[in-house]
Parts: structure tokens; C-alpha cells; sequence
């Protein structure tokens, strides 16, 4: 089965990081978003499993996203959170807005395959 999965990451560099990672253990259509606005967008347009989220963005940046995510009840999907931005504080700010985790940059391929296979995304 393949799942759908958005990597919303100003960075091309970053993106096709993700993209690696996630193509090299599971069977994935992959969608891209430069900012937040651009993946609100898309979540609104298309089912989407999993959203690998960045936190720092112009436009609109992660926190913002996962904001508008709860406020539209309609966008269901999973989301980790991508981000080099460490800090206590903001790993707790996006648990509580709903994202199953938060993985640091640059991604450690193993340590992301597992988080998904926890939530049952194998």
C-alpha cells in the first residue's frame, strides 16, 4: 500500500532528504510544499497520511500550520515535525497542537522509519 505523504519544508535540500528517507522503506506518492501556506493548500485539496512538517518558514511557518490544522477539522492526517529548532519549549508547543512527534535535522532515516512503523505506517 502506498501512502500519501506531504513534506512541507522551505528547503529543497531538506525536502528531498525526507523524500529519501521515507522512499528507501516504504512505498510512498510524495507530495511538496515550500511553506505553510502552500501544505494548508494542499491538505485541503487532497487525503494526505502523514505530514513531515518544518517549523521555521516565511509565510506561514509550522506552528502556524499545525494551528490552522486543529482549527479546520476537516485536515486529518498525521504529523511529525521536522526542524533543526531544539528547544524544550517548542517540542512541547507542537505536541500539544496535535503532532506525534518531533524529530530533529537533519533526519536520522532509522530513528524516522521507526516513529512511523510505532503509529502503525509500515
Amino acid at each position: 500500500m502506498a501512502y500519501s505523504i506531504l513534506v512541507c519544508d522551505d528547503s529543497t535540500v531538506a525536502r528531498k532528504q525526507v523524500i529519501r528517507c521515507l522512499s528507501s522503506a516504504l512505498e510512498v506518492n510524495v507530495l511538496q510544499a515550500k511553506d505553510g501556506v502552500e501544505a494548508l493548500n494542499i491538505l485541503k485539496q487532497h487525503t494526505v497520511d502523514l505530514l513531515c512538517l518544518d517549523l521555521t518558514m516565511p509565510t506561514l511557518d509550522g506552528i502556524g500550520v499545525l494551528e490552522q490544522m486543529r482549527a479546520h477539522a476537516s485536515i486529518e492526517t498525521f504529523v511529525v515535525v521536522i526542524s533543526a529548532d531544539i528547544q524544550p519549549e517548542m517540542k512541547q508547543r507542537v505536541m500539544q497542537l496535535g503532532a506525534l512527534d518531533f524529530i530533529e535535522k537533519p533526519v536520522d532515516t532509522d530513528r524516522l522509519i521507526a516513529l512511523l512503523n510505532r503509529y502503525g505506517i509500515r
